[in-house]
């Protein structure tokens, strides 16, 4: 396993839709592996696999419960509603105000290609939501309706 580099905002990567994943081989199991280890150095809760330079369907969320690995996923059904302030690993020390879903569902394949539903509320469902939409090449900056002040 290693640390991998975190792509940041201004990266014309971060602007790029993701490609499916067809193959679950050692070459994919070795990213997510990278992508935990990445993660965890960075204390985040969710990362993309463009936020590593790679342009694949695959996004890691780790919340207090557990790690979650998700290659292509899609979001099935969203309900209820949280506003909060959220960053990203892509755009460190800034914090905006966004609205999301509070419960969410998605249905995704693991390491393996077998495919698998969770779901997620509030933190979980916020990270679920941010990180597909960084493989559909946006981010959360979009979407921020007011930034948190840099002494907060």
């Amino acid at each position: 396993m290693a640390i991998r580099n975190i792509v940041k905002l201004g990266d014309e990567i971060l602007t790029k839709k993701c490609r499916e994943v067809t193959v679950f081989d050692e070459k994919l199991h070795t990213l997510i592996d990278d992508m935990i280890e990445t993660l965890e150095q960075a204390d985040g809760v969710g990362l993309a696999a463009p936020q590593v330079g790679i342009l694949k369907r695959v996004a890691i969320v780790h919340t207090s419960e557990k790690i979650i690995e998700l290659i292509n996923p899609v979001i099935v059904s969203a309900s209820g509603e949280q506003t909060d302030y959220e960053g990203c690993l892509s755009y460190p020390g800034k914090y905006g105000k966004v609205t999301r879903p509070n419960v969410v569902t998605v249905r995704a394949c693991d390491r393996y290609g077998k495919l698998y539903e969770v779901t997620g509320r509030e933190l979980m469902a916020r990270a679920f939501c941010h990180e597909i939409e960084h493989l559909d090449g946006h981010m959360y900056i979009e979407k921020v309706t007011e930034w948190m002040e840099e002494s907060e």
